[in-house]
């Protein structure tokens, strides 16, 4: 049994705020934070938005692109480190709204890493045979848990939404190469807030906020990328030369430009989501694969490395073989 991606979606909410927006709330400036992040503008949820709204949206999205039926999905994969609420699990409010029953339903808290940690679950159930057709959704509202008051972290993160469809196949496998990892030492430089407690020598405070030891995460970022790139192309067998597009995590700019240039791989191979969109964390990699497919930029057949990183230090990869023709005109 093989498993294979069938259909793609993606939702960002309709609220723009630009660097100029930023320039008014901290110190800051449009110039610095494209030369630091890459970032120009990043989308954010209203008050009454939350992630399961955004991930229903990329779910709905992925269905009206594709024609395809949802209903008989047997398994809801979620990806998220800012769920609506401790429970229910995302998985299971959008498993309610979706109208799909009898679906087991998860959330996965592997920071920006967790889509790609989904996606590789996903394949590995379908080829067990445990599941036939799953939903993997990655999906964010970081603006609910960002200190706007950090000029640091505030320019960096935003909300959205990236869905993907994989199912059982008698023939063809997307799915060539995957690894995943973590170095929980690491993950005192970045950490959510929320329990008034000491944790690793940190005083939290009881609010819910992202801090970040940017310096840290950079470097521990590009280390990490620039050792598990060869890594997993050797396990499958291909030269850095034959992989057709490179998806990392879109934290940074500047860590994807330092990692690339490291291994020597072409930046105009990269995609990246981070310029319009911001840094959504698990949404990232769907969303960069979205703009990407809607650009027509994606061929059947191609070979796609994507790689996930974040808090935790956690780190998974995976090298797809991209199945889908290419979009229609006017679809």
């Amino acid at each position: 049994m093989k498993a294979r991606i069938t259909a793609i979606g993606g939702f960002v909410p309709e609220k723009r705020l630009t660097n100029h927006d930023l320039e008014q709330m901290v110190e800051t400036s449009d110039e610095w934070i494209v030369q630091r992040t890459g970032i120009k503008e990043r989308r954010i949820a209203s008050e009454s938005e939350f992630t399961s709204d955004l991930a229903v949206k990329a779910v709905e999205n992925l269905v009206a692109s594709f024609a395809v039926e949802i209903k008989d999905v047997d398994f809801l994969l979620v990806a998220t480190t800012t769920p609506d609420m401790p429970m229910p699990s995302v998985a299971s409010r959008i498993q309610a709204r979706l109208g799909i029953p009898h679906a087991g339903a998860i959330d996965i808290s592997a920071a920006c890493a967790g889509f790609v940690y989904a996606l590789n679950i996903a394949n590995s159930l379908i080829v067990s045979g445990a599941h036939r057709k799953i939903l993997v959704v990655g999906a964010e509202t970081l603006s609910k848990v960002t200190d706007y008051q950090d000029r640091t972290s505030c320019i960096l993160f935003a909300d959205g939404a990236g869905a993907f469809l994989v199912e059982r196949d008698d023939e063809v496998s997307s799915f060539i190469a995957q690894s995943q990892g973590a170095d929980g030492e690491a993950g005192i430089h970045l950490y959510c807030s929320g329990l008034s407690e000491q944790i690793e020598g940190v005083q939290l405070d009881g609010k819910q906020k992202i801090v970040q030891n940017g310096r840290e995460i950079f470097k521990k970022a590009v280390h990490t990328l620039t050792q598990e790139v060869p890594e997993i192309l050797r396990k499958a067998n291909l030269s850095l030369s034959q992989l057709d597009w490179f998806v990392p995590h879109s934290a940074n700019l500047r860590i994807i430009e330092a990692a690339t240039k490291r291994i020597d791989y072409p930046m105009e191979r990269v995609l990246f989501s981070g310029t319009y969109y911001g840094n959504t964390s698990s949404a990232t990699i769907p969303l960069a694969i979205w703009d990407a497919y809607h650009a027509n930029r994606l061929e059947k057949d191609q070979t796609i490395l994507l790689s996930g990183f974040g808090g935790g230090f956690v780190y998974s990869n995976v090298l797809i073989r991209w199945g889908l023709e290419k979009k229609k005109e006017g679809s």
